[in-house]
């Protein structure tokens, strides 16, 4: 039987979010620059939307880059930055075709220009598509999230705008960049590294977490399946137990 056929339809995430990792690493085995793998880690996006549509998976987010990628060689941000505004551009047609809604998270301010007018321009010209949410973070890092959000609440409390008793979980997802996602059901990581890279730290309090040694660039509708079979056949308790759920 296909994997595609197997997945329960009614037990379906209903947020996956993806640290897409491997990218240099499959380029460098290919005796190629890294770029080379960044542009084929594109293809294996392309693909996966894709799939989570065909599922009717609601909301996916991808782990584009961290605030920590600042750090690498310039030549390769700048080449990054590129293939974001290429992929922009080339994909709008297909994000409209399939009713996905771009979004992104992090701090979009510090993206060129370029990149940040183009990113832009995609969410508002897919902003009322309603199939699926596709959200990149972007110059995003989970710490610098919850210290800001941290920073918005202390001075709404010191305008006596509320209280600290007032302060709870909602609050708080309120204040996050995720306010208008769910919480994450399904994260999946690539290329065999069993991390989280300060990626949705708050939101994936209780995800299931899939590694695979799968390298981004080699990443298929397959291996997506195979990860979300994963998920169906996990018992997803909350603090509860076995005799309470099945209860």
């Amino acid at each position: 039987m296909e994997l595609q056929k197997q997945i329960d339809s009614s037990k379906l995430p209903q947020h996956i979010a993806i640290i897409m990792d491997g990218n240099g690493r499959w380029a460098k085995n290919r005796g190629k620059f890294r770029v080379f793998g960044h542009e084929q880690g594109a293809e294996s996006v392309r693909e996966i939307v894709e799939a989570c549509a065909e599922l009717n998976i609601p909301n996916l987010t991808l782990y584009a880059f961290s605030t920590e990628n600042w750090r690498r060689p310039k030549i390769e941000v700048q080449a990054l930055m590129k293939l974001l505004v290429k992929a922009l551009n080339k994909e709008l047609p297909t994000l409209q075709k399939n009713g996905i809604r771009l979004s992104a998270i992090g701090n979009i301010e510090a993206l060129p220009e370029k990149a940040r007018k183009d990113l832009l321009s995609v969410m508002e010209q897919t902003e009322t598509n309603t199939h699926m949410t596709l959200t990149l973070a972007l110059s995003y890092g989970s710490r610098e999230e919850i210290t800001k959000t941290i920073q918005e609440i202390s001075l709404k409390v010191k305008n006596n705008l509320i209280s600290p008793s007032d302060i709870n979980e909602s609050i708080i997802n309120n204040h996050l960049y995720t306010r208008d996602l769910p919480d994450v059901d399904l994260l999946i990581r690539t290329s065999g590294e069993q991390r989280i890279s300060n990626f949705l730290l708050w939101q994936i309090a209780y995800a299931e977490l899939h590694f695979t040694e799968t390298l981004w660039p080699d990443y298929t509708k397959g291996h997506l399946y195979n990860a979300i079979l994963d998920y169906q056949n996990r018992e997803r308790r909350f603090g509860k137990t076995s005799e309470q759920l099945n209860a």
